[in-house]
């Protein structure tokens, strides 16, 4: 999130240099800083036996299957957003939480933290949020995912993982 205004009283920010970090937003009148920071957001791919839950959510992706995805909120930890979103959009739990790494999408100021998981339990039950979702068999998810290449890249380092 980029700051040109004070969030608690309006005024337009300073920037005031501070130590090694440069030039930083800065209100004078409530004296606190503002750091720009991305918003943290997760996708993870959930296997399932030899088969990967791929959703269908035309909003993000007209002709393309993806990955599960949401956004951290405060006050909770990066894997819990992970076990959170995973039952708000599918309704079912997930085991074996494995970091598989970040990046940075500059177009939309989002830090992705990746991983995989593995079904524990629950009946796929699908937030209204999302069109479709089905258990795809891993070896063809790459082919569905045609527009993802976030997700395709999450898939292909865990067909790595899992040797395929």
């Amino acid at each position: 999130m980029k700051f040109n205004y004070c969030p608690i009283c309006g005024n337009k920010l300073e920037i005031k240099y501070s130590w090694d970090e440069g030039g930083v937003p800065y209100c004078p009148i409530d004296d606190i800083m503002y750091f720009n920071t991305p918003k943290p957001c997760i996708m993870v791919a959930i296997l399932k036996d030899d088969k990967i839950l791929l959703l269908k959510q035309s909003y993000i992706f007209k002709n393309s299957k993806v990955l599960l995805s949401g956004y951290v909120t405060s006050g909770e930890t990066i894997e819990e957003t992970v076990h959170r979103e995973v039952f708000e959009e599918a309704g079912i739990k997930v085991k074996n939480l494995e970091y598989l790494g970040s990046r940075y999408l500059e177009a939309k100021d989002i830090e992705m933290i990746e991983f995989m998981a593995y079904y524990d339990t629950g009946e796929i039950k699908r937030s209204s949020e999302v069109e479709g979702m089905n258990w795809e068999y891993i070896d063809n998810a790459l082919d569905e995912m045609v527009e993802d290449e976030i997700g395709k890249s999450i898939v292909s380092k865990v067909l790595k993982k899992i040797q395929r």
